[in-house]
């Protein structure tokens, strides 16, 4: 556990739901059309940036299409797409080895659960949350990714620190009808105002922060 102050379960929905409107417009943050885009893009966002991703993929979703033109590909066809991600040599194995069990475990249909999803190599439960809500629309959690880690410990939301943990907590405390984006919503939070030094005199929730971890505000 994290040391910090831990707001009450009452403040803590108070705050989510204050940013969860302010927010409302938020959206998943990487460029896709189909659901087999999205697994790819996916995978090759962990620990990269979103704006890396979205540069990287227009060409690579050009030349492949279904689970099947990717199974059949080699690590270096993918690499001549995707070298400026990094860990790209991990990942393109990663896309290769999923989309062959995508082909031949699921018709080239990627599953729509949970458990079948955290199956697919480089999917863990963060990556598959945003593929069920952004594919399927099907709100089992809340992706819990790297802005979500840091703010959601800022806000006093959590002191966990595992994401899987951590996003048991906020689905105790943020309304299910915002379950959706809260992701985006932290994330464009993290990006406007609550930045390594966070813009405080700005923010929608000021007064409600505990502001965790937090040596220097403007």
């Amino acid at each position: 556990m994290l040391k910090g102050k831990l707001l009450s379960p009452n403040k803590a929905k108070e705050l989510t739901t204050i940013l969860c409107e302010h927010y409302k417009d938020a959206k998943y943050y990487l460029n896709f059309k189909t659901p087999i885009d999205l697994v790819v893009a996916g995978i090759l966002s962990a620990q990269t940036r979103d704006e890396a991703v979205n540069a990287s993929t227009p060409k690579l979703f050009a030349k492949y299409k279904t689970a099947k033109d990717y199974a059949e590909a080699g690590v270096e066809d993918l690499m001549k797409y995707i070298s400026r991600i990094s860990f790209a040599g991990n990942k393109a194995r990663n896309i290769i080895m999923a989309m062959k069990l995508i082909s031949e475990k699921y018709n080239g249909k990627v599953p729509n659960s949970m458990e079948e999803l955290v199956e697919l190599p480089g999917i863990g439960r963060k990556t598959a949350n945003t593929i069920l809500i952004n594919a399927y629309g099907i709100v089992e959690g809340i992706p819990v990714d790297t802005w979500g880690i840091k703010l959601s410990y800022r806000l006093g939301l959590s002191m966990q620190k595992d994401p899987e943990d951590m996003e048991q907590d906020l689905m105790k405390i943020v309304d299910k009808k915002y379950w959706h984006n809260f992701a985006y919503v932290i994330k464009t939070h993290g990006k406007q105002i609550c930045q390594t030094v966070p813009i405080c005199s700005k923010c929608p929730v000021n007064a409600i922060c505990p502001k965790n971890g937090v040596a220097k505000q403007l």
